[in-house]
C-alpha cells in the first residue's frame, strides 16, 4: 500500500471527525468563494452599463436612485421633469454636451420595461439589430434578447402594456396596442431587457389613461389637450427637436455625453444644475463608488468571519490530526519497524492534513456556486439581470492554495510529532 493510499485510508477511517472538519472548513472557503462570485458578477454588470454616460439629470430626490432608475432600470423614477425646463439641456448645439438622450419610464410588459427614448441610445451600448428595424412610427418598439427569449416576442407581435413596473393585467392599456419591429442582439448590457420605443408612444397610452379617469369625473381634457385614439396621432420622429415641440409634455430623465471630460466648465455643469434649477444631476461614477463603498462594508465584515471559520476549521484540522497521532502512536511505531524512515510518517500526516483541506475546498465550491446558482433565479425574476454559478474566477485558484496553506499548517505540529516517534519506548508501552 503506497503512501498516498495510506493517508486517504486513515483520513476517511473517522467519519464524524472528517465531516466536522470538511463543514467548518467549507462554510469559510464557501462564503468567501460565494462574495467573490456576487461581486464579480455585479461589478461587471454595473460597470457594462455605465456605457461612458458622464451624468444623469431628472427630478430632484435621490441621485443614487436617479442612477439605478435610469442606467440600471432597478428602481423608481424620482419623478417627472417638464420638458420646457430641460430644453437647454436638450437642445442641438449646446457647447458642453456631445449626445442627450431622453428617457420615458412608467409601463412594462410582463416586468419588462418600456422605455420612450431615441435611436441614439443604441450606439451609446453598442447594440445593434439581430433582424427588423428600429421604430419609426408611434407604438413601433425594439425589443432586446432576454425579452425576446423569455416572451416568446418576435417581429410584428403585438402586445398591451401595463402601468408601472409590475406585471398587472389589472392595470393594462387595452387601447393602445404595441407591435414589434426589431430585436436587437444581445449586448449584455441593460437594453437586453428592456423595450424601446419613441417618447411619443409612452405619451400616448398615458395620456389616453387620463383622458379616461377624466371621463369618469366629467372631464375631456388632459394638460389642456384633447385625447384620443393612437390613429389621431401623427408618427412622430425621434430627434429632441420633436420633444422640444411640445413644452408641457414630461420626461423622466437625459442621458448625457459631455463633449470633452476635461473641460473645466462640464466638470461644474452638475453642480450648476443642482444650484440653480428645479432639477437634479447625478454623476454615475460619483454614485457608483458610494455605492461600491457602502457594499464594501458589509462584503469586508463577511470577508473576516469567512477567514475567521477558516482559520477555526484549520484548528479543527490540527485537533483531529494530532488526537489521531496520539491514538496511532502503536501503528506509527510499527510503520518505522517495516522500514519507514521519518520523513516518511512526517509526509503521511501532511498528506491526511492536504486531504481534509482538499475536501473542504471541493465541498465549499460546490455549496458557493450552487447557491449562486438558486439565487440567481430570483434575481433575474426580481431584477431581470442574468447571474450565474457556473462561472470560475482566477481568484479560486487563491483560495485553493489558500485552502491548501492552511491544511499543511494544522499538520505541521502532528506531522513533526509523528515523525518523532520513537519506537523502542512506544512498543514497550503496548
Amino acid at each position: 500500500m503506497n503512501l498516498v493510499t495510506l493517508a486517504w485510508k486513515n483520513s476517511v477511517n473517522r467519519p464524524l471527525n472528517l465531516l466536522m472538519s470538511i463543514i467548518l472548513f467549507a462554510l469559510g472557503v464557501g462564503l468567501i468563494s460565494f462574495l467573490l462570485l456576487v461581486n464579480q458578477q455585479l461589478k461587471d454588470k454595473f460597470d457594462r452599463n455605465l456605457a461612458e454616460i458622464d451624468l444623469v439629470v431628472g427630478a430632484k430626490g435621490s441621485p443614487l436612485q436617479l442612477i439605478l432608475c435610469s442606467m440600471y432600470h432597478i428602481d423608481n423614477p424620482t419623478g417627472n421633469i417638464p420638458i420646457e425646463k430641460a430644453r437647454p439641456i436638450l437642445r442641438e448645439g449646446h457647447p458642453l454636451i456631445k449626445t442627450a438622450i431622453p428617457l420615458s419610464l412608467g409601463d412594462n410588459y410582463k416586468s419588462f420595461r418600456i422605455i420612450g427614448t431615441n435611436h441614439n441610445i443604441l450606439p451609446l451600448y453598442d447594440a445593434s439589430l439581430a433582424e427588423g428595424n428600429l421604430w419609426q412610427k408611434d407604438l413601433d418598439v425594439v425589443i432586446g434578447q432576454s425579452v425576446a427569449r423569455e416572451t416568446g416576442m418576435k417581429i410584428g407581435s403585438t402586445f398591451h402594456s401595463s402601468h408601472g413596473f409590475a406585471d398587472d393585467e389589472d392595470l393594462a392599456h387595452d387601447h393602445a396596442s404595441f407591435r414589434v419591429t426589431g430585436v436587437l442582439l444581445e449586448s449584455g448590457t441593460v437594453l437586453d431587457q428592456l423595450i424601446l420605443t419613441n417618447t411619443a408612444s409612452v405619451w400616448m397610452v398615458h395620456d389616453h389613461q387620463e383622458a379616461m379617469a377624466d371621463s369618469t369625473q366629467g372631464s375631456h381634457a388632459v394638460h389642456g389637450h384633447h385625447v384620443g385614439s393612437e390613429k389621431d396621432h401623427p408618427a412622430h420622429d425621434n430627434s429632441n427637436a420633436d420633444l422640444l415641440s411640445h413644452p408641457d409634455k414630461e420626461i423622466t430623465s437625459i442621458l448625457v455625453q459631455y463633449k470633452s471630460r476635461t473641460n473645466f466648465q462640464a466638470l461644474n455643469f452638475g453642480r450648476n444644475i443642482n444650484e440653480n434649477t428645479d432639477l437634479q444631476a447625478a454623476s454615475p461614477a460619483i454614485e457608483m463608488n458610494r455605492l461600491y463603498s457602502m457594499l464594501g462594508i458589509g462584503t469586508d465584515a463577511l470577508y473576516s468571519l469567512a477567514l475567521l471559520i477558516a482559520f477555526v476549521s484549520a484548528l479543527s484540522i490540527f485537533i483531529s490530526l494530532y488526537k489521531s497521532m496520539k491514538e496511532r502512536k502503536y501503528e506509527l511505531a510499527l510503520i518505522r519497524v517495516m522500514g519507514a524512515g521519518r520523513s516518511t510518517l512526517f509526509s503521511l500526516i501532511i498528506l491526511e492534513g492536504l486531504f481534509l483541506s482538499f475536501m473542504g475546498w471541493v465541498a465549499g465550491l460546490i455549496i458557493s456556486h450552487g447557491a449562486m446558482q438558486w439565487l440567481s433565479v430570483y434575481l433575474l425574476e426580481d431584477f431581470r439581470y442574468r447571474f450565474t454559478g457556473w462561472l470560475w474566477l482566477p481568484e479560486e485558484t487563491w483560495i485553493f492554495l489558500f485552502s491548501l496553506a492552511l491544511g499543511l499548517l494544522a499538520a505541521l505540529i502532528p506531522a513533526i510529532q509523528a515523525a518523532r516517534t520513537d519506537i523502542h519506548t512506544t512498543l514497550a508501552e503496548k
